[in-house]
């Protein structure tokens, strides 16, 4: 089995995350340093940071958290406002993707290595929806310019979906993650940020969930989500 599959399964880290400690020189293998690609045999000792890690054989987690911002999507025991600590799950789970400090919304928190995988994978094209306040009145030509393509990070981001919910109030759907992405595209087109919020990834929604609260995703939920991802 490859390190970082393996790694993903005990629920620890996603297999993005792996990779970045692996090439930090983090994770070994029977005392060696483990090199990209590494795979893992029965009876090998693999350790992170010089700690013994196992497969987990806990039961899959998967839960709906609508963050309050503040807090830091991060693993990092030692970052004060991590969400770990925050959600306080009695077994391991981490975040799947991120919400930037500033941002509120949903996000979705797991022990299942493989779905956080293929989540991460852009060229998946999954939704995620967002409400956004700005500082100026939302225009037909700011929605159209948005949907269109803004040109941020060396790049066009990908043609997207908005509509206007009030004066100074948007929705965006977006199909790919760059980095604080809303925000750049706004500040590429003249606007600012005032309120980003996260209402919707693929299927799953808020659905009256309150901020800072966190619930199971529901099993019709999670057979909505795995079709969608095996499809």
């Amino acid at each position: 089995m490859r390190i970082n599959k393996y790694i993903s399964e005990t629920g620890l880290y996603s297999r993005r995350e792996t990779n970045r400690m692996i090439t930090a020189g983090r994770i070994s293998v029977n005392g060696e340093v483990c090199e990209p690609g590494a795979t893992v045999e029965p009876g090998d000792v693999v350790a992170i940071d010089g700690q013994t890690v196992t497969p987990s054989k806990e039961k899959p987690v998967y839960l709906a958290l609508n963050k309050p911002v503040g807090i830091t999507c991060t693993a990092a025991r030692q970052v004060e406002g991590n969400i770990i600590d925050f959600v306080g799950y009695p077994s391991r789970i981490f975040a799947v993707g991120r919400l930037d400090k500033h941002s509120e919304g949903l996000i979705l928190m797991t022990n299942d290595g493989e779905i956080v995988n293929t989540m991460m994978r852009s060229e998946n094209g999954h939704e995620k929806e967002y409400r956004v306040s700005v500082d100026k009145p939302v225009t037909e030509t700011f929605l159209q310019d948005m949907s269109s393509g803004v040109a941020i990070l060396g790049t066009v981001t990908t043609p997207c979906v908005t509509y206007a919910v009030s004066e100074y109030e948007f929705g965006i759907i977006l199909t790919q993650g760059l980095n604080l992405q809303i925000r750049r595209m706004c500040k590429e087109l003249g606007y600012r940020v005032l309120r980003l919020e996260r209402i919707r990834i693929m299927n799953i929604s808020l659905n009256g969930l309150e901020r800072g609260h966190w619930r199971h995703l529901g099993e019709e939920e999670l057979e909505e989500l795995f079709s969608r991802l095996n499809g």
